[in-house]
């Protein structure tokens, strides 16, 4: 049988995974701590001697940045880079910008962890008054997204549904051509591609945490 290599890397810790908000697709930057997260990543793979031939990534900057760090450490920063919507974090709707904490105190801690936790049920969508709806929705990178593929909100069954093409298309040739992959993305659009590797059910791919880097 035949061994591939393959490494994903969820992104440090984010300004808003600092404020304890719910970042989704906004563009939160990496924060001081995610930036050492990502640097201390990169000396990982260094010291273990990886080597890669192609990475991707989301287009979100707190991954893309997560991966120039890592590259930066594994002196490999001439490799082709990938940038996909399909690997963005999950979309949370409505709860965007909204503090964990006091959003469990408004709706309570069940329904948040309904919103959070079920695999199938996604938070309210995001309605064009809301603050950040002209941030995500109307972002150029986006432009060529068609209405169906433009989400509102999104479960992790929706994000897996929009990664796993990207993956099953685009990865998995490099990966069976013998390439090495890194792939840098965020805990909910790595949590698909490890369900479908591992044949996990939906409630153990809802316990599985991924840590940052």
């Amino acid at each position: 049988m035949a061994a591939y290599k393959l490494v994903l890397i969820r992104h440090g810790e984010s300004c808003w995974n600092q404020e304890n908000r719910f970042c989704g697709w906004f563009d939160a930057d990496l924060s001081e701590t995610g930036e050492q997260e990502a640097k201390r990543g990169g000396q990982a793979l260094k010291d273990a001697g990886y080597e890669f031939d192609v990475c991707y990534t989301s287009v979100l900057k707190r991954a893309i940045r997560t991966l120039w760090f890592v590259l930066d450490g594994i002196d490999q920063m001439w490799l082709p880079v990938h940038r996909t919507w399909r690997l963005n974090e999950r979309h949370y709707g409505g709860l965007t910008g909204l503090n964990k904490a006091e959003t469990a105190e408004k709706h309570g801690e069940a329904q948040v962890k309904i919103w959070r936790r079920s695999y199938d049920t996604p938070p309210p969508p995001m309605e064009e008054e809301h603050n950040f709806y002209n941030n995500i929705s109307q972002d150029r990178r986006y432009g060529d997204l068609t209405e169906d593929q433009l989400p509102s909100c999104e479960s992790l069954k929706d994000t897996i549904a929009r990664a796993l093409p990207f993956w099953n298309d685009e990865i998995v040739p490099q990966i069976k051509d013998g390439k090495r992959v890194l792939i840098a993305a965020h805990g909910n659009s790595l949590r698909g591609i490890v369900k479908h590797l591992e044949g996990m059910s939906e409630e153990a791919i809802m316990e599985l945490n991924l840590p940052s880097v």
